[in-house]
């Protein structure tokens, strides 16, 4: 079972004033829940286990947009030093996907997979893959044989809309709350938000499609 770090519903966060929010958001956002420094230590982790998995192992990194980007980046640059001051490395290559499953807050039952024309490429490669709307991706990746699929997740929401699927790497369980920043948007806003923080009801209605 995938070791986490878990973030309970009745978490009080942290007041905004506590840290640099770009000024154009400040009214959207209820509280800091995940703060940057936070999110990078965890991350760190989390490459030093995939290190410790999968070491030996030529590894496609496949990352899901847009929503994957920025944890996708920290990630592989925490594999590079690994692999740079480390007995063990891996040999690394990348691709991107971009999935859609979105509008406004409500998650739609149907995932929109872009750029999957190139998934043919991954035969018989170790896969290890960042994002959210996984069962879909997963079963297109089936489709192509690798010889090893991990997912690595910066998130895990509690919520009883959940599958039960769990990724093999996981970051931090979080409330079933609508997360925004770190590259999370709500309808394209917040990607450019260091924190990730909880949005509030009156954002919802003013960033509506």
């Amino acid at each position: 079972m995938a070791s986490f770090l878990q973030i309970s519903d009745d978490e009080k966060g942290h007041d905004l004033d506590l840290f640099c929010i770009p000024r154009h958001y400040e009214s959207d956002l209820d509280k800091v829940i995940i703060p940057h420094g936070l999110i990078m230590d965890r991350t760190e982790r989390l490459a030093r286990d995939i290190i410790r998995d999968m070491g030996g192992h030529h590894i496609v990194a496949l990352c899901v947009l847009k929503g994957g980007y920025k944890f996708f980046a920290d990630l592989l640059d925490y594999i590079k030093v690994l692999n740079h001051n480390s007995d063990k490395s891996v040999p690394l290559t990348v691709d991107f996907i971009r999935a859609k499953s979105y509008c406004n807050d409500k998650s739609t039952n149907s995932v929109k997979v872009i750029g999957g024309d190139e998934l043919s490429n991954l035969a018989g490669k170790d896969i290890v893959e960042t994002g959210r709307t996984m069962q879909t991706l997963l079963s297109l990746l089936s489709e192509c044989n690798p010889k090893m699929v991990k997912v690595v997740s910066l998130l895990v929401k509690r919520t009883p809309r959940s599958s039960g699927y769990r990724p093999d790497y996981i970051g931090f369980e979080v409330p079933d709350a609508f997360l925004v920043g770190y590259a999370l948007d709500y309808n394209e806003y917040f990607r450019d938000l260091s924190h990730i923080c909880i949005l509030n009801e009156e954002a919802k209605e003013k960033y509506k499609m």
